[in-house]
């Protein structure tokens, strides 16, 4: 019987989230084991307050990463766990599955250390072949240990964040997060300019995003005709931003980490997909979810997993072919 289980993904923020998905099969299937999950430092603060999992475990990458791998990997063979479920597919990660001292050892096959795990499997994108969303590669990690598919990924705001996103939600809102790392996921800021100038009256528009995107949501605030354009760029955290989203009646994202933000609250959402596609498995999972890209698609497209610094070619047609009116017709009506 399995007591004690370790997920770890380390990777980006949006990465993180959609893990959560196996957190949340495992509770079901295993409502008595305790689950943990390990995480680079700075995405701990995703997992406040949250209700069933036993510990968050913290890799500092930038600060004498080595040597706190190496206090890591002590900590977690103390802890005994019996099974470890490695989402990352780097050295570092398969190292701390292999060491982990646990029975059960599941990764992908593209771990350098694979061979060392009790269970393995394909992390295989192919957009031309039945395509497949990235919760359902993850769940084949644990799929010898429960039943059925996998869960949708899920985060829990607190009731304090609740209490901090309704100072903000007040009548109907949209939600826009501007910003991405890479600049061909995304959506260029004058077509943000363009979109929040044609939000019908009566509906406001409040910007999200970290302190590091305070500068180019100010720019759209200060480009916008309108005056109750809401800036809280760097003001919420992430648990608090996702309970906003909660309250608006769509949220436009990127293809990036707060479409997955708002798929793990169940917020309505409106991911636009620049140059990347929703073939490669990580489109929004909400109930009411949009994909929004650019028709007909450039044959240029996609042009990486992963985005570019800039377009390859110069046009960035993906992003500017995308009609503002795509975007609007997507609102509900007053009677939805």
């Amino acid at each position: 019987m399995l007591k004690k289980i370790l997920i770890i993904q380390t990777a980006s923020i949006g990465d993180v989230i959609l893990s959560t998905a196996l957190a949340e099969t495992l509770h079901q299937a295993l409502p008595h084991a305790e689950i943990s999950v390990l995480v680079r430092k700075g995405h701990e603060p995703l997992f406040h307050g949250h209700p069933f999992l036993s510990q968050v475990l913290v890799w500092d990458k930038k600060g004498g990463k080595y040597l706190h791998l190496l206090k890591l990997i002590l900590k977690i063979r103390s802890i005994r766990f019996d099974a470890v479920v490695n989402v990352q597919r780097f050295a570092s990660s398969g190292l701390i599955t292999v060491l982990s001292g646990a029975a059960i050892r599941s990764g992908f096959s593209k771990n350098p250390l694979s061979f060392c795990f009790t269970k393995k499997s394909e992390h295989r994108i192919d957009i031309s072949d039945n395509p497949e969303h990235e919760i359902i590669r993850n769940h084949r990690l644990i799929d010898h240990l429960v039943d059925g598919g996998p869960s949708r990924p899920r985060l829990y705001p607190a009731e304090t964040d609740i209490e901090t996103s309704r100072h903000w939600a007040k009548g109907k809102f949209i939600t826009i997060s501007p910003a991405s790392l890479w600049f061909t996921k995304q959506y260029p800021e004058h077509k943000w300019v363009e979109l929040t100038n044609n939000i019908p009256a009566g509906i406001a528009v409040i910007l999200l995003g970290s302190a590091a995107d305070t500068g180019l949501c100010t720019r759209i605030a200060g480009k916008s005709e309108r005056d109750d354009i809401v800036n809280l760029a760097g003001r919420l955290s992430l648990l608090q931003s996702a309970a906003l989203m909660q309250f608006a009646i769509m949220n436009y994202v990127n293809d990036s980490a707060p479409q997955h933000l708002a798929s793990a609250v169940n917020a309505p959402v409106a991911g636009i997909f620049c140059s990347t596609v929703p073939a490669f498995g990580f489109g929004p999972l909400s109930d009411v979810s949009h994909i929004i890209e650019a028709g007909p698609s450039p044959a240029c497209r996609p042009c990486g997993l992963h985005g570019q610094k800039k377009c390859p070619l110069g046009h960035f047609d993906c992003a500017e072919k995308i009609q503002t009116n795509q975007l609007l017709k997507i609102l509900p009506s007053d009677d939805e």
